[in-house]
């Protein structure tokens, strides 16, 4: 007999550990008591490497296992092997994955992506993880993980960010502008902005192939498609979450007001693999294509791919053979040397 899903949200809440941080100090500089949720999967914490994983807007912890978000990549003998790698995931404070739902949402507009990182260094630095065999993330995750690599440029070893930038352009802030407003102004906020957000997810070509104008009574099947979409994350998500969320996307940017772009690459030490999808029309490939071709004068270690699909951004999720073939290398266990007899 199946278990309900009510049933599976209990196993996964149980396995969720709290880090109580009381000392943080973000970006607008107001001392912070902020609870962060996290989830471990593989061998124990300081026995193998690690491997952080940031989720994306609508993501969470729970990465691998039962519902994992992420199943297709990490697990045992998957692409991010946990016979190998310990793999940890934090909830973004305020996400409501962990039911903690004031969080710091209440005044989302004062935290930026820079603060996330931040935090979760912080995190890391309390489970004695000074160091990180790779931190992989895509859209809002890889942004996330830019941060944390600028923020500290020599304690990565590998930076795979997914369908994101080092900044976010002025075509993804005004997009969360659209949203913010639908946010704030719609009767019905989370299922219309997911009706919006679901169009920059994917192509033309997508929903063409995928519906063919059909029709089910008096509905285009890609209308029902929305509708429902809309309502499945009404009734997972909450406003002051996706508020949240959607207002960190804009703040990406690894540059402060001192400093280019290159002046604070320079110091990041990791290989970078930067991950495009050729049809992605919210972090659009050019961009990242442009970062790539930047990068390469000062830096040998950096690398471009790009996942090729009519799916748009969403492909980093649908295309899991070709982006497993693209981080398999980095992940090769054969390559890596024996963690138990460097500590």
């Amino acid at each position: 007999m199946a278990r309900p899903k009510q049933f599976f949200k209990k196993e996964i809440m149980s396995k969720l550990k709290k880090i109580a941080i009381t000392d943080w100090v973000p970006e607008n500089g107001k001392l912070q008591n902020v609870s962060l949720f996290y989830q471990t999967f593989g061998p124990e914490l300081g026995t193998a490497p690690v491997v952080l994983v940031n989720h994306a807007l609508t993501g969470n912890s729970n990465v691998t296992g039962k519902n994992g978000w992420w199943n297709d990549l990490i697990g045992k003998e998957k692409t991010i092997d946990t016979n190998y790698f310990t793999v940890i995931a934090f909830n973004i404070p305020g996400n409501g994955f962990d039911g903690d739902f004031e969080n710091l949402i209440s005044n989302y507009k004062d935290f930026a992506t820079k603060d996330i990182a931040s935090v979760f260094w912080k995190g890391l630095g309390i489970l004695n993880i000074e160091n990180l065999f790779a931190i992989i993330g895509g859209s809002l995750g890889g942004g996330i993980a830019w941060e944390m690599a600028a923020l500290k440029p020599n304690a990565i070893e590998n930076l795979i960010p997914i369908a994101t930038d080092w900044k976010a352009t002025d075509w993804v802030i005004a997009n969360v502008l659209v949203q913010d407003q639908i946010l704030n102004n719609s009767d019905n906020p989370i299922p219309d902005a997911r009706t919006h957000a679901m169009l920059l997810y994917r192509t033309p070509q997508s929903l063409t192939r995928k519906f063919n104008r059909n029709k089910s009574g008096d509905n285009f099947d890609i209308e029902d498609w929305l509708i429902h979409h809309g309502i499945k994350l009404q009734n997972r998500f909450r406003l002051a979450s996706y508020k949240l969320m959607n207002h960190l996307l804009r703040t990406i940017n690894i540059v402060n007001a001192k400093e280019e772009f290159l002046q604070t690459a320079s110091k990041i030490e990791s290989n970078i693999h930067l991950v495009a999808v050729d049809t992605d029309l919210f972090f659009i490939p050019s961009e990242t294509r442009q970062t790539y071709e930047v990068l390469q004068l000062i830096k040998s270690n950096v690398f471009y791919h790009e996942i090729q699909s009519i799916h748009g951004h969403d492909a980093f999720l649908i295309e899991y053979e070709q982006l497993s073939k693209i981080i398999q290398p980095i992940f090769n266990t054969q390559k890596q040397p024996n963690y138990a007899t460097q500590n």
